[in-house]
């Protein structure tokens, strides 16, 4: 691979972790941004969990504009190319970054402040709905020879780097700051880490070389692209849906809600709960390549089925252990048990997603799959396993999603076919 694609595949993973880095702060620092953006009032019976609700309704509805932005600018991929999609895509991340790292909080503004932040998240899904479909197809598409698996698993683990950075982040904020001085701006420093990152980023991708099979593909017209994804075989579009499914529940209730489950209803330490999801991120950083490197060497679906069944079964012990008598070591063996299986199932799926699809039509494809499974059943998640909790008083509530979720996904592998599409 020519040097000149090598730091393109750089920029393709740093962005994309980027894009991902906004949404899992955010994720995590909702135990901090509910009183800041929705004020508690103790006279007021269960003020506390209306506004956990109000906050985890707030970071769904960016979900609302996934869709929109997937199918925007994954159609805008497919015609214009993956790097100018995936630098339009980073051109609003920076926007949203910077209301998010700016905007006032409800004790100064009012109800704008929440409004302000619901704009910011707006932008974020569209910009977020686009960057699956462009930055995976990029990466498999410049991908070398018989290393697809590789470098397609790159996206899950550019994901989880934002992941790991974020929790970093967060650890080192309520190690540093007491919860008034968090309170009083502290929360605003991973918002400002990415708002100085991001014009970086943005001039990488700026400068990196589109994919031959993108080239050549984009050379079909123009005008029946985007009604061939529609017509495309709906099979593919069904098993695609499913292994998200899978997907989402892991990022978004298995591991991005960790830190807000393990405060308010586990009732442990704040930062203890950000070191748990630090280390759980970190062996799924390393473990996610490992997977993806093997998709080269065996039969994926194999792969996927193993990685999905260890992940179901333990789910529901696991964390009934963890439950029984809540500790932080606990909870740590959990999650990178869990993360282990996970990790091994993300690091296969993406690929195996992408290859779905043929390169003319791939980057709407992929945006239209992700994007609607993920409003299914990610972009919500978190509001709607809080509401389980308070309505069951169970906090098993969260972990019987996320069978289902994983249950789906198994399903789908099972139904799918061995093979490949054409270009």
């Amino acid at each position: 691979m020519q040097t000149t694609n090598r730091t393109a595949i750089v920029a393709a993973i740093a962005g994309n972790a980027m894009e991902w880095y906004d949404f899992t702060v955010f994720a995590l620092m909702t135990p901090v941004i509910k009183n800041l953006f929705f004020p508690v009032d103790p006279r007021v019976p269960g003020s506390e969990i209306n506004a956990l609700l109000l906050t985890t309704a707030l970071f769904g509805t960016g979900f609302f504009m996934r869709p929109v932005g997937g199918i925007v600018l994954g159609y805008f991929g497919d015609i214009r190319g993956r790097k100018a999609a995936m630098t339009l895509g980073m051109a609003l991340m920076a926007l949203s970054v910077a209301l998010l790292a700016l905007t006032p909080t409800y004790a100064t503004a009012g109800i704008a402040a929440p409004l302000i932040v619901l704009l910011a998240r707006l932008l974020q899904g569209f910009s977020v709905g686009g960057e699956f479909g462009t930055s995976t197809a990029y990466l498999i598409e410049a991908a070398p020879p018989g290393r697809t698996g590789f470098y397609g698993s790159w996206q899950i683990a550019g994901q989880l780097m934002a992941n790991v950075l974020g929790a970093v982040l967060g650890a080192m904020l309520t190690l540093t700051f007491t919860q008034d001085q968090l309170n009083a701006g502290a929360w605003r420093i991973p918002f400002i880490v990415g708002l100085i990152i991001v014009p970086i980023l943005f001039v990488m991708r700026a400068r990196i070389v589109e994919p031959e099979a993108s080239r050549q593909a984009r050379a079909s017209a123009h005008k029946e692209r985007f009604g061939a994804a529609l017509a495309y075989p709906g099979r593919n579009y069904l098993v695609g849906m499913g292994m998200v499914v899978a997907s989402a529940v892991s990022f978004y209730v298995t591991f991005g809600y960790t830190v807000t489950y393990a405060k308010e209803v586990l009732k442990l330490p704040l930062m203890e709960s950000f070191l748990v999801q630090m280390i759980a991120a970190i062996v799924m950083v390393i473990v996610v390549p490992l997977a993806g490197a093997a998709a080269d060497r065996y039969p994926r679906k194999p792969l996927l089925l193993i990685s999905l069944i260890g992940y179901f079964v333990l789910l529901y012990p696991l964390y009934a252990w963890v439950i029984a008598a809540p500790s932080i070591g606990k909870l740590l063996v959990c999650q990178v048990v869990i993360g282990f299986f996970g990790a091994c199932f993300l690091g296969v799926y993406c690929t195996t997603l992408v290859e779905l699809f043929p390169v003319r039509i791939r980057s709407t494809s992929l945006s239209i799959v992700n994007n609607v499974a993920v409003l299914i059943s990610g972009g919500f998640a978190q509001f709607f396993v809080t509401w389980l909790i308070a309505l069951t008083g169970s906090a098993l509530a969260p972990i019987y999603y996320v069978m289902i979720g994983v249950g789906l996904g198994l399903i789908s592998v099972i139904a799918m076919r061995g093979e490949t599409v054409e270009v």
